[in-house]
């Protein structure tokens, strides 16, 4: 059975962190682990994220951010998620398949069945067996992400999608929730307004449950 685990949310929802945390402690437990993350997970992933979350590149078409993102998933899957599976590794991943459903999908407003061609052709079919969704209302999530990027020298690093606008993030955050509610079995979801170590417990009960059965 493949081990592929992951962290979905809105921005600031803690996904990032959580991931991290659960990294490290399956590394103290021998795990044999792939951490990894979209569309950054690769060298190829990385320049198109740089196109991807430019603020500059604000007209950016709804066509063409999927593309992207799926273009990245396909060398994802090929060069690091399979490799991994195929070596019987767990893989931990920020991100992937139902984020472009959420944000592509939902908020953008391209058409599901679209979506889906495109996603299962780039991931070769590849689907997650574990998806942890930290959830949480938007303002929450938008203030956390603010205060995180006021803590970078550079204001530019501020990604494109943490400048939409809230309404752009409410229809993200029914989107994951409507993904919820159609695969309840896939998803674990986790009130992401608590604290770091109270949703780390949580988190970890679910993953080592997960990689033990």
């Amino acid at each position: 059975m493949n081990k592929l685990i992951t962290f979905e949310g809105i921005e600031g929802s803690g996904k990032s962190t959580q991931m991290r945390l659960v990294g490290q402690h399956l590394i103290e437990k021998n795990i044999p682990l792939l951490i990894t993350q979209e569309p950054s997970g690769t060298d190829i992933g990385r320049k198109i994220g740089g196109i991807l979350f430019n603020r500059g590149h604000y007209y950016m078409c709804a066509e063409t951010e999927a593309f992207l993102f799926c273009a990245a998933r396909a060398q994802h899957v090929r060069e690091m998620i399979l490799p991994a599976l195929k070596e019987n590794k767990t893989v931990l991943c920020d991100r992937f398949s139902d984020a472009t459903y959420a944000y592509q999908g939902a908020a953008r407003g391209l058409d599901p069945d679209f979506i889906r061609v495109i996603n299962d052709y780039s991931a070769m079919g590849l689907k997650p067996n574990l998806t942890l969704l930290f959830d949480l209302p938007v303002e929450i999530g938008l203030k956390r992400a603010a205060d995180r990027d006021n803590l970078l020298k550079d204001s530019s690093f501020t990604d494109r999608f943490e400048r939409e606008s809230l309404k752009f993030h409410n229809k993200v955050r029914e989107g994951y929730l409507d993904i919820f509610r159609s695969e309840p079995e896939r998803f674990r979801l986790i009130d992401a307004t608590r604290d770091v170590d109270t949703i780390q417990q949580e988190v970890l009960r679910h993953i080592i449950e997960f990689i033990e059965k």
